[in-house]
């Protein structure tokens, strides 16, 4: 995703009476400070998906998959690797520019939510196929069942992410509109109430209370892209954001009951992102912050001839890396582990630095080939295009997110979870293409949807 941005309204111009901006954002040209977080995420995703794991074969010939985060100090690593809120951050910023385009646009609501969740699920599809596929090909081959499983569930994890992120695609057009008329006020309010599900999760013992900050925590961090892509975010809020979310996440995890893992992958024990709590909550605001004063920088460089040839190249194949990566790391885990009988050597020992460079050497050769070859499912087929209306567009996001939520914790294996999960999904995407034909109500259906919902001076919001 190539990230440009606009300005988008809602937020005063700078004068030489307010504060100094962080570079705020130029008008109409693309935004490489954005790829380049984007770029940083997806490496760093990659490695600690390789070095994090300890992987063992037992004596009945089961692969033992336990964490490097188990070692003693092992969970201060995770608060430099979990960087999954500043792609919720860029994500913000360029669903407003893309919200904000498809208003100037005419397209309705449900126009841009099909959009997005054409180009946000269709990708899974392949990616499940020859996952389920594979699952079952390597064991009636001969491969021992229960390491397919645990590759397969592995690659399940990482869909985490785009089922949390339909909620804040289907979230963007009231959340814009909120940001538009309140500013600050929308992220100070949705983390509040993060603090409240947390007290109310914490101080009744009912761990089901911390799912609702799915939505907060997620939702707030994303809005802080929405202040970003208006230019609101200036450096007193920058150094605001760094200092005051450094100094939240330490004081809630020493003297409240909050573990100190920052990362629900390959964990050993309760994490702050599964559920998201509000520890996470500060240090993607840390993050923010601190990405924000090193904004200058990052686009000096970034915009270099060099790197820039380089940004755009690898940009529209990021999300595809992440979807895939789990595959090639399987592949050689599953050949050196089992094939070779090399087990994943201490943690924090030279040997294991060792093997982490050696395994990313190995695994960047077969993973680019591999996105060069997969990014071809980013484009979603013809047939799903058009106009699907409000009330299908909604049943789609449902559905698509309780697919990807399914095979998130059933894996891309066996059993019937994980078709169940990719019939959801694709049912999903089926819902997302117009209808044949329009029923004579919906010449009405402008009455029955918010102002921000339609298209400026149009009736409906819908083209032609």
């Amino acid at each position: 995703m190539t990230v440009t941005v606009e300005p988008a309204g809602g937020d005063r111009p700078p004068t030489a009476a307010t504060a100094p901006a962080v570079a705020a954002p130029r008008s109409r040209s693309r935004d490489r400070f954005l790829d380049f977080l984007r770029l940083f995420v997806m490496v760093l995703v990659v490695i600690q998906h390789w070095w994090l794991p300890v992987l063992t074969v037992q004596s009945e010939g089961e692969l033992a998959a336990t964490s490097v985060l188990s070692t003693p100090g092992g969970f201060a690593l995770t608060w430099v690797s979990q960087v999954m809120p500043l792609i919720f951050f860029v994500g913000g910023a360029a669903n407003l520019i893309s919200w904000r385009s498809a208003q100037n646009r005419g397209e309705s609501a449900s126009v841009w939510w099909a959009k997005r969740l054409r180009r946000l699920a269709w990708p899974v599809v392949p990616l499940a196929v020859v996952w389920i596929l594979a699952s079952h090909l390597a064991v009636l081959g001969g491969a021992p069942q229960q390491p397919v499983l645990v590759g397969a569930g592995a690659a399940g994890m990482v869909l985490w992410f785009l089922a949390a992120y339909v909620l804040v695609v289907v979230a963007t057009p009231i959340l814009v509109a909120a940001q538009d008329r309140f500013g600050w006020w929308v992220p100070a309010a949705l983390l509040a109430g993060a603090m409240v599900v947390d007290l109310s999760r914490f101080g009744f013992g009912v761990e089901a209370f911390g799912f609702l900050n799915v939505a907060f925590v997620w939702l707030a961090v994303h809005q802080l892209g929405f202040r970003y892509a208006t230019g609101a975010i200036r450096r007193p809020h920058a150094v605001g954001m760094a200092a005051v979310g450094a100094v939240t996440a330490v004081v809630l995890v020493y003297v409240g009951p909050y573990s100190l893992n920052m990362t629900g992958v390959f964990a050993a024990e309760t994490s702050n992102v599964a559920p998201p709590t509000l520890v996470l909550a500060a240090l993607g605001a840390v993050q923010v912050g601190v990405a924000m004063l090193l904004r200058d920088w990052i686009s000096a460089w970034s915009d270099r001839p060099g790197p820039a040839r380089m940004l755009d190249r690898v940009s529209p194949q990021l999300m595809t890396v992440y979807l895939w990566h789990m595959l090639p790391i399987s592949v050689v885990a599953g050949a050196v582990v089992y094939g070779l009988g090399i087990n994943t050597p201490d943690p924090m020992t030279g040997l294991w630095l060792l093997w982490g460079v050696l395994g990313v050497a190995v695994l960047v050769p077969l993973l680019l080939p591999l996105a060069n070859w997969a990014v071809r499912f980013e484009e979603p087929p013809k047939v799903l295009r058009g106009d699907p209306g409000l009330v299908r567009v909604l049943a789609a996001a449902a559905l698509i997110g309780g697919g990807l939520l399914a095979l998130t914790v059933a894996g891309l294996g066996f059993g019937l979870a994980p078709v169940l999960g990719l019939v959801a999904v694709v049912s999903g995407l089926l819902l997302t293409a117009a209808p044949r034909a329009r029923s004579a109500v919906g010449s009405t259906r402008a009455q029955l949807l918010p102002s921000f919902l339609v298209r400026p001076g149009g009736r409906d919001g819908y083209p032609g």
